[in-house]
């Protein structure tokens, strides 16, 4: 899967969710996902909290089968501003 693919699965959770914050998933040469309060892209911008992560851990965390809490204590998660951001997630993850 790719992040664009990714993206397009999101759109609706995001759409439908309360998240009312900038946050970038950076997954290195696979690309970026951004979510912006209520919108997906996969073009890079600015925002409140940046999370790095393997394209494929972060598939896991939103097919639902990687506790992203489990993710950051394993290190398998960058977190890089914003932490109250990040645990805000879980309303749209």
């Amino acid at each position: 899967m790719s992040v664009s693919d990714l993206a397009n699965d999101l759109k609706e959770r995001v759409a439908n969710g309360s998240f009312d914050s900038v946050v970038k998933f950076d997954c290195g040469d696979d690309g970026v996902l951004v979510i912006d309060n209520q919108s997906v892209t996969t073009e890079d911008k600015e925002a409140d909290c940046t999370i790095g992560v393997a394209l494929e851990d972060l598939e896991s965390i939103v097919a639902g089968e990687l506790d992203p809490t489990a993710a950051f204590m394993a290190g398998k998660l960058k977190v890089d501003g914003d932490m109250a951001v990040a645990m805000k997630l879980s309303s749209v993850l």
